[in-house]
């Protein structure tokens, strides 16, 4: 029970990875806001905690506005009157070679993987800064760190996630407010558009041979998130076996 009575606020959490999170940390005692902006998902997981003991609320608001990041905050304000941790987890890709790459699509992933870190970090920090505590973890990956073909909007983003994360952990370490970013790589639906046999190759040509598994994700968000990890902020944390793609 290591987050017994901490209130969780996890982005895009009604599938994947920032599901596997919600409900682990759930387990771990946390109350937790399920966000998304498609309601029958994030009921669904609303649900399956309730049905197994734990409290979660449901959100449906778009992290690319300020006031969509404001009402997310507000969901944990109202149901559970605090709110200890934030992950920023809500992603989305739209690869294309930069040849091909339109306005759009630079935009749109700028929007939800970048600025979303913002609007829901700024909504969350003067509730976390008058209690003296909070636990923020962003989502990066290996493409913000070494770069991806077709994918120049999603490694800018996530680059620019890390950079946010530590000029955050600079200014907010003295309220006790850590900040840190998970950066997992394992096969998720944004991987669909690799043929599987390109992808094998390139998995068994790097590193440990593997990527890591969803499953082995959630716990280092549970560590990050709990009072154990109070010694650790602004710092980029690989869990991908030292697989970078």
């Amino acid at each position: 029970m290591k987050l017994k009575g901490k209130v969780a606020v996890i982005t895009g959490s009604s599938r994947g990875m920032g599901k596997l999170v919600a409900l682990e940390m759930t387990k771990e005692g946390a109350k937790v806001v399920i966000n998304g902006t498609t309601p029958k998902p994030v009921d669904e997981v609303v649900r399956e905690i309730q049905a197994s003991g734990g409290q979660a609320v449901a959100s449906y608001d778009s992290v690319v506005t300020m006031e969509g990041g404001q009402r997310i905050i507000r969901t944990a304000i109202d149901n559970f009157g605090r709110i200890d941790v934030l992950v920023n987890n809500a992603a989305v890709t739209r690869d294309r070679l930069l040849i091909k790459m339109t306005e759009e699509d630079w935009d749109s992933v700028i929007s939800v993987d970048l600025k979303g870190v913002f609007t829901c970090t700024k909504a969350a920090i003067g509730y976390m800064i008058e209690q003296r505590y909070g636990r923020i973890i962003n989502v990066a990956s290996a493409s913000g760190r070494s770069g991806n073909i077709g994918q120049a909007n999603y490694s800018a983003a996530k680059a620019g996630v890390i950079a946010f994360t530590k000029t955050c952990a600079k200014e907010l370490g003295r309220y006790n407010i850590t900040v840190n970013v998970v950066s997992p790589s394992h096969k998720t639906r944004m991987y669909d558009n690799i043929p599987e046999e390109v992808f094998k190759k390139i998995v068994a040509s790097r590193a440990l041979g593997r990527m890591s598994e969803p499953r082995e994700i959630p716990p280092m968000f549970i560590f990050i998130a709990s009072d154990e990890a109070s010694y650790i902020t602004g710092q980029i944390i690989g869990v991908d076996g030292g697989l970078f793609l």
